[in-house]
């Protein structure tokens, strides 16, 4: 299971720096989509329809981005499977946890 995966301190490294790269990823893409959604704002409720989305894509932010080492494999292959992070980014895991990825994104795709 993934939970009894052992993690070494270079693995940790990697899955961070790939973690963070995704993240600012998503962030970049949400404040290009923030900036077109104020750029066509005409009227006040449109603050209001800005926030609820705000809302909701910090909601799936915080639910998509879980680094706990027993999650991150299932993080990582999400992340994968959207287009936020290549396999290569994650050179330097063990092959373990890599298998355990591939195997995840071999579902996915289905």
């Amino acid at each position: 299971m993934m939970e009894h995966l052992k993690w070494s301190g270079a693995e940790k490294q990697v899955a961070k720096r790939a973690f963070n790269a995704a993240l600012e990823r998503e962030y970049a893409e949400l404040m290009h989509q923030t900036r077109e959604r104020v750029g066509a704002m005409q009227e006040g409720d449109d603050l209001w329809r800005l926030h609820d989305f705000l809302t909701d894509q910090r909601r799936k932010i915080d639910d998509k981005y879980d680094y706990r080492y027993s999650q991150l494999v299932v993080v990582f292959a999400r992340l994968i499977h959207e287009g936020r992070l290549s396999l290569d980014e994650l050179e330097g895991l063990h092959e373990d946890k890599l298998e355990k990825i591939r195997a995840i994104l071999s579902l996915a795709r289905r």
